[in-house]
């Protein structure tokens, strides 16, 4: 089971859209996949359609209160997801008083690996945060986002420092892999960047980047994943080949068969622990 947290240390980067429909690209190639919301936020809650009264949430499963299964609520395109609301903020003044509170995302996904192939988890801008904490304990790759605008590279360098520290910190390697967001090719400005992002974080930038689309900003008004609200949309294609460049970067070579159908592909191994990676520029 891959975990992968959705992380960067500032808001407006793409970080929920990027969760959630990517999450909805792996759904709709047979992967068994859980969205966890750790926003007090709860835009990815909001972004599936889904409205919590008295439901759990993800706060009642990080203070032990409750258990995975009785947090997830079905969302559409088959997404499972562990949804927020602002009570969740108050775990930050409760984790004071708890043992080992960057550990609660963990045990509480003790047993998933049994349901699920993917765990991705929406994290609040903050990344130093204790829920941020929580997510990068329980991950095996973060997913470092940056838009290709404007002081993102500058943003970026500052989340990836956070990230090698909280590694640090937590006595343990994960894997971190870039991806970039809000891109437009028609601009000089956004191409450029994108070329300094790949030359700057080397083999941890994948390939794909997520294009601006129309589609993109109505989806989580209609509180659907591009993937059920349009198929065919340019959006769809972008997050269908970052989910299969995902599943082909995350699996050991010996694991892959071409001959199987994509949902049997599973999603494990060993990737390489935070750093700059090589140099390697590419041209758009």
């Amino acid at each position: 089971m891959q975990v992968l947290p959705f992380v960067n240390q500032k808001g407006g980067c793409g970080k929920t859209t990027t969760a959630v429909n990517l999450a909805g690209a792996l759904a709709a190639r047979g992967e068994r996949v859980l969205l966890v919301d750790l926003d007090p936020q709860a835009h990815a809650t909001l972004g599936l359609g889904c409205a919590i009264e008295d439901e759990p949430t993800a706060a009642e499963l990080l203070l032990g209160e409750v258990t995975l299964d009785d947090t997830v609520v079905q969302g559409p395109g088959g997404i499972d997801l562990v949804p927020s609301e602002r009570r969740l903020a108050e775990f930050e003044e409760a984790s004071e008083r708890l043992l080992e509170p960057e550990r609660r995302l963990q045990l509480g996904l003790e047993n998933a690996e049994r349901t699920y192939d993917w765990v991705l988890v929406d994290c609040p801008p903050r990344a130093d945060g204790v829920l941020c904490a929580n997510a990068l304990y329980a991950c095996t790759t973060a997913m470092l986002i940056v838009e290709t605008g404007a002081f993102a590279l500058q943003g970026a360098l500052q989340a990836q420092r956070v990230l090698a520290e909280v590694a640090e910190n937590q006595g343990r390697e994960f894997g971190v892999r870039v991806v970039g967001t809000m891109f437009d090719r028609r601009t000089k400005f956004a191409r450029e960047l994108l070329v300094a992002l790949h030359a700057r974080f080397g083999d941890d930038m994948l390939d794909t980047v997520i294009r601006t689309s129309v589609r993109l900003r109505e989806a989580p008004a209609l509180g659907l994943p591009v993937h059920v609200l349009d198929p065919s949309c340019r959006a769809a294609t972008d997050f269908s080949a970052l989910a299969e460049e995902l599943i082909l970067s995350l699996t050991p070579r010996d694991e892959l068969t071409p001959a199987a159908p994509a949902k049997q592909t599973k999603a494990r191994g060993t990737v390489k622990s935070v750093g700059q990676g090589t140099a390697r520029p590419k041209t758009v």
